[in-house]
């Protein structure tokens, strides 16, 4: 949340947003036909009333062809407060088409970590040129951000917070809040330093608004706070709000000092960000974004497909070794896709588990162990059940038992080899320091396809099923 947010609290009429909260396809229609029309002052006076984030959503519903047109339409209703709420693919390609003392003006509006995530996805020339447009004390500020490796608390902490010494009284503080017109006014608590700007502690300010003016903030404080490293990934700063129920934390560099704060506002973000990339990442997707260049998208996702290829000629080799059963029993054919197939999903759902698990800490070295057993456990599980059903189907549907029971065994030890490789091959994968969401999925599926083949036409093969 921004200063500007708090000072003028615009909100969207309802009569533009359907039960979802989402801008209607009529106004949104109304809107680029009064642009398309080139009446520039109808289609600004429809959506002069919408929040920064409607805007946003406005500019991102407008297909390619037509948004530059619509910004020009409504070019001074597009500040700093739209582009931090726009999606990323979006606001680049707006940024990139705008001159840099524009955006200059726009990031000296936002607080350090919104201007930052509008500037660090420039080229290097546009960075200059928008780091020379801004004042020194801006520019200072983002330079020593973009310092800070990418998705990391440098980059995601604001530089605006308020930091007071411990012999101060909090009618001290009280008149300092209210005599610098400078200060940030986007705060929960108040830090407090000692002479080398190292955090001793925090006040909140339900705290200091209780207090005797005269009382020291050293005797009001709390003294135990969560420290953020400036260089620990976002995803683990998550985590650290996540588990200790912070509405903010103080960032410290290496010397200890504090040198930032981040807001639980900037974590929710990026728990949403997070959980997206995994399940795309798991997926193959890429990005996963609409938005994204159609090449980019094609890109990220036609070299998963190509080691889905590789992994299926695998389980191909596999069913080769068979050709001589399968060609003197039909059935076998027919059934080998749903030992695959039921074989796969139970080592996905594995796989989300310790993926998650993984990514949320709750898996570590001290509980790996339980954690295989519990999956094998809830292999076995499953896999009796689906065994007895498929078996007792197959059975009865081809009136060969012997088939019904070679089924039933192939899918029970397919299902636990699925779930055993579902929690070994991301661990495996997170020792390696290779990132578990990206490459599990792939291995699990070789597994679960070229065994549940090799398996079933195995036993078909030397139970004597097949003449």
């Amino acid at each position: 949340m921004s200063e500007t947010e708090l000072s003028d609290p615009v909100e969207t009429p309802e009569s533009e947003l359907d039960e979802d909260d989402r801008l209607k396809a009529d106004f949104v229609r109304a809107v680029l036909d009064a642009v398309e029309e080139g009446d520039g002052e109808a289609a600004r006076e429809k959506v002069e009333p919408l929040h920064p984030a409607d805007i946003a959503d406005l500019i991102e519903l407008t297909p390619g062809e037509q948004r530059p047109a619509l910004v020009a339409a409504i070019g001074d209703l597009i500040d700093g407060e739209v582009l931090t709420e726009m999606n990323d693919w979006v606001r680049d390609a707006l940024v990139e088409s705008l001159d840099p003392k524009q955006i200059a003006g726009m990031a000296a509006e936002l607080d350090t970590d919104d201007a930052v995530a509008i500037i660090e996805d420039l080229g290097e020339a546009g960075q200059r040129a928008v780091l020379r447009a801004l004042d020194p004390d801006n520019r200072a500020a983002i330079e020593e951000a973009l310092s800070y490796p990418e998705e990391s608390a440098g980059r995601l902490m604001q530089r605006e917070l308020i930091a007071v010494p411990e012999h101060w009284t909090v009618g001290d503080v009280i008149d300092y809040l209210r005599g610098d017109e400078e200060l940030t006014t986007d705060f929960w608590e108040i830090f407090v330093v000692d002479p080398g700007h190292h955090p001793l502690g925090t006040c909140h300010l339900s705290w200091i608004l209780r207090a005797p003016r005269s009382v020291l903030v050293g005797d009001v404080m709390k003294r135990e706070q969560t420290l953020i490293p400036v260089d620990m990934d976002q995803e683990e700063v998550a985590l650290r709000f996540q588990k200790y129920a912070l509405i903010s934390a103080a960032v410290v560099d290496g010397g200890g000092r504090l040198v930032g704060m981040i807001t639980a506002d900037d974590v929710v973000h990026i728990i949403s960000q997070e959980a997206g990339e995994d399940a795309l990442l798991m997926s193959g997707a890429g990005e996963g974004d609409i938005n994204e260049p159609i090449l980019d998208s094609y890109r990220a996702r036609v070299r998963w497909l190509i080691a889905n290829l590789a992994t299926a000629l695998v389980a191909a080799t596999v069913i080769t070794l068979f050709e001589g059963t399968i060609s003197r029993m039909v059935a076998l054919a027919a059934l080998m896709p749903i030992v695959a197939g039921v074989g796969g999903n139970a080592g996905t759902q594995t796989m989300a588990v310790t993926v998650r698990a993984l990514a949320t800490n709750q898996l570590t070295e001290s509980n790996t162990l339980r954690a295989i057993r519990r999956e094998i456990t809830i292999a076995l599980l499953n896999g009796s059940t689906v065994a007895v059903v498929i078996g007792t189907a197959v059975a009865l549907y081809y009136h060969h038992p012997a088939l019904g029971a070679v089924i039933a065994t192939a899918m029970m030890t397919n299902i636990l080899i699925a779930g055993l490789a579902g929690v070994v091959v991301p661990l495996t994968l997170e020792r390696l320091r290779a990132d578990p969401a990206v490459a599990s999925s792939v291995f699990v599926t070789m597994t679960t396809d070229s065994m549940g083949f090799f398996v079933f036409l195995g036993l078909a093969t030397v139970s004597g099923l097949v003449g």
